[in-house]
C-alpha cells in the first residue's frame, strides 16, 4: 500500500476535500463568520446591485468604488480567504472572476483591469469572506482610495448594465 505522501499536493487536496477533511492550511486562519455582510448577501438577507451570478459566484457593484465599474465576485462557499478554500472550490470559483473582469473591460471600455485580493487584516482584508475586487482601468485616471463614500444604486445602476450587457454578449 503506498503513502498518501507519495501522492502529489494537488492530489492530496483533492482526495482530502472528497473525504470531508478540512484544508491543511485552514488550521491556521480563524474560523469563517456567516454573518459577514458577503455571506448576509449570499443568502439574500442584504441588498447588492448583482452584475453576474452562476452556481460558483455572485458578483456585485461596490457600493465604495474605487473607480467607474468596481465590481467585487464572491464564491458562494464559505471561505474566509484564498489562504482557506480548498483549491478544487477555488478552480471552479475563477473563471467567473475572468468573466467579470473581461466584461467590465468591455462594457467600460476600459484599457485595462486591475484585479485585488486580499488576505487577513495585515494585508488590508476587511470583509472576512473569500473576494476579488475588478477595477477597470485607464490610463492618467487615479483609483480612489479604500473605503470612500457610498454611492446609490441610482448612480452604480447603469455602470452595471453596460457590464451585464458585456457578458450578455459573450
Amino acid at each position: 500500500m503506498r503513502s498518501p505522501s507519495v501522492f502529489p499536493p494537488w492530489l492530496r487536496s483533492e482526495i482530502s476535500a472528497r473525504l470531508g477533511f478540512p484544508h491543511p492550511e485552514s488550521a491556521m486562519a480563524q474560523a469563517y463568520d456567516p454573518n459577514n455582510i458577503f455571506a448576509k448577501i449570499l443568502r439574500g438577507e442584504a441588498p447588492c446591485l448583482k452584475v453576474y451570478e452562476d452556481e460558483t459566484a455572485l458578483a456585485f457593484m461596490d457600493i465604495m468604488p474605487r473607480g467607474d465599474g468596481h465590481v467585487v465576485v464572491v464564491p458562494k462557499v464559505a471561505a474566509r480567504n484564498i489562504l482557506d478554500i480548498a483549491p478544487a472550490d477555488l478552480a471552479r470559483f475563477m473563471p467567473a472572476v475572468q468573466k467579470v473582469a473581461l466584461a467590465a473591460k468591455k462594457g467600460l471600455n476600459a484599457e485595462g483591469v486591475k484585479i485585488e485580493q486580499y488576505n487577513e487584516s495585515a494585508s488590508g482584508q476587511t470583509v472576512y469572506h473569500l473576494h476579488f475586487h475588478v477595477l477597470p482601468r485607464w490610463a492618467d485616471v487615479a483609483l480612489k482610495p479604500p473605503g470612500g463614500p457610498i454611492v446609490s444604486a441610482d448612480v452604480l445602476a447603469p455602470i452595471a448594465e453596460k457590464i451585464r450587457a458585456a457578458i450578455a454578449e459573450g
